[in-house]
Formats: C-alpha cells, structure tokens, sequence
C-alpha cells in the first residue's frame, strides 16, 4: 500500500517518512501541490495524508482535486485548525489536528480507510 504524503516542512516529512515506512506502508512524499498532483496521478496511491497549509496551493485545494481526479481515493488532513472546515466536508476522509495526533492513531485511521476502500 502506497501513502503519498504532502507536506512542505522537511522534518515532519522525513518524521510522516519513517512513521509509515515502520508500519509497512510504501512511502511516496512530496513539498508543494503541483508536485503532489503529479505523483497522485502517475502512481498507485492507496491513502493521502496532507497538510492544510502549504505554500502556492493549501491543502483543500489540493485534495478537492485529487477528488475530482480519483474520488475513491481516501484523504486524511492534517492542520493548527481544531476542526473541519466547512469546504472540507465530502472532500476528507479524516481530520487530525497537526501537532497533537498521536502516530498510532494516524497509522490506525490510515489502515480503517485501507481496509474500507481496497485499491
């Protein structure tokens, strides 16, 4: 299973990088939105997990067109908001407060949406 995570903060890259790679999951990752639509549709992405506020494109704008691209396909948010906003909704699959989600329960959320849309 291939997670492709977006985040534009180098550490918590490389972190999100070890964290999926240690459970087993195939890690795809990538800086910006422009270069996460390119991977999002030239590979077998299972689950997205991406950052709310990235530079040039957040990330609901992103995932409103990984949406449109494959809506099947499963994305968790993280971000500093302590809620969904409004545009999210039918969008995201899950919402995690960045900073404060524990990494068992991302990794747990991650293999619910597995689990409940194989690829």
């Amino acid at each position: 299973m291939v997670i492709l995570c977006v985040e534009d903060e180098d550490p918590q890259l490389e972190l999100r990088k070890m964290l999926f790679e240690s459970a087993g999951f195939e890690f795809v990752g990538a800086r910006r939105g422009p270069e996460a639509l390119e991977l999002f549709r030239t590979k077998d992405i299972s689950v997205v997990v991406l950052d709310y506020w990235m530079s040039g494109m957040n990330g609901m704008e992103l995932a409103s067109e990984m949406k449109r691209l494959r809506p099947t396909i499963p994305i968790i948010m993280l971000s500093g908001f302590p809620s969904l906003p409004g545009e999210g909704v039918g969008v995201v699959d899950a919402w995690f407060l960045k900073g404060r989600v524990e990494p068992e329960a991302l990794i747990e959320r991650v293999g619910e949406l597995i689990k409940r849309n194989p690829t």
